[in-house]
């Protein structure tokens, strides 16, 4: 764990929970991609660069969540380098605590307000004022969350965040994590058009091809919108329709992951609405979803 991958001349990942990408700019300077969980994993990426006496010149978040950016603020300290990510991921960089506010719908409790949920503070800039290194191009990859980013590198890597999850997880688990259906639906077609040497995704392994694990993905997105759809076949409030969710997947509740599979419920919801194959109703002060 926390081995330094090489993948070419100048691409590389930190193998971690949730993968952090490397890659050289010049002779000894680099860029990280995401910045890992916490302080702890952050004392070990920058171990790493001292033993190849890199000097970080600046970190890309591919998105806010706090597996991704909680390092920042530790990187950003010792090194005093520049973060950047794009658009709604860099306002909830830089604040946090909109991560649990967004997803409980209010004033989060304690205990949504962990390191899970809640990376510390970082100075972020927006991903539109920076020169991207020659050969670098950025890769749209909403859908998991509002804004996400994938980086194309001149070596042929896609360092593709959270846009995929592995078959395992998926297979474990059946429902995970996103904000927009479609989007998410979006780029994962988008994925399999994206002409790399190979795939760096953030919590699956490393692939020459995405295609396979990519159509997994659709498949079991498309499986919980259906599952979703006929757990409304007869009407039920939200609160109702999330329990039937849990049950169906075995899920063990706990504050965190009331508001997770909480807001990606809503989100399925949301997608069957507009493409009115839900309805809702309001009857004695309930609100109540139902399949049409």
């Amino acid at each position: 764990m926390y081995e330094l991958i090489k993948l070419n001349e100048n691409d590389y990942y930190i193998d971690c929970p949730s993968k952090i990408g490397i890659v050289r700019l010049d002779s000894n300077g680099v860029m990280l991609i995401d910045s890992g969980s916490d302080k702890d994993t952050a004392k070990k990426v920058y171990r790493v660069l001292e033993e190849n006496a890199w000097q970080l010149r600046f970190i890309i978040n591919t998105h806010s969540h706090a597996d991704h950016i909680g390092g920042n603020a530790f990187l950003q300290e010792k090194t005093n380098c520049e973060i950047y990510a794009n658009n709604l991921e860099c306002a909830f960089t830089q604040n946090p605590i909109l991560e649990p506010m967004g997803l409980y719908g209010g004033l989060p409790f304690k205990e949504l307000k962990g390191k899970f949920l809640v990376a510390k503070e970082s100075r972020v800039l927006p991903l539109c004022n920076l020169k991207l290194p020659d050969g670098m191009s950025v890769l749209n990859l909403k859908g998991h969350c509002f804004d996400m980013v994938g980086l194309l590198t001149k070596g042929g890597t896609a360092y593709i965040g959270d846009s995929v999850s592995s078959k395992e997880t998926l297979s474990k688990y059946g429902i995970g994590y996103l904000y927009n259906v479609n989007e998410t639906l979006d780029t994962l077609e988008f994925l399999k058009g994206v002409q790399a040497k190979r795939f760096v995704p953030s919590h699956a392994p490393v692939s020459d091809d995405i295609t396979s694990l990519a159509d997994y993905n659709i498949e079991a997105v498309n499986k919980v919108k259906g599952n979703i759809l006929s757990l409304c076949a007869t009407p039920v409030t939200f609160e109702e329709l999330l329990k039937k969710v849990f049950d169906t997947y075995n899920t063990t509740v706990n504050a965190v992951q009331y508001a997770l599979i909480g807001s990606t419920v809503r989100s399925y919801l949301s997608c069957l609405l507009e493409e009115n194959k839900v309805s809702y109703v309001f009857c004695e002060n309930r609100m109540l979803w139902q399949a049409i």
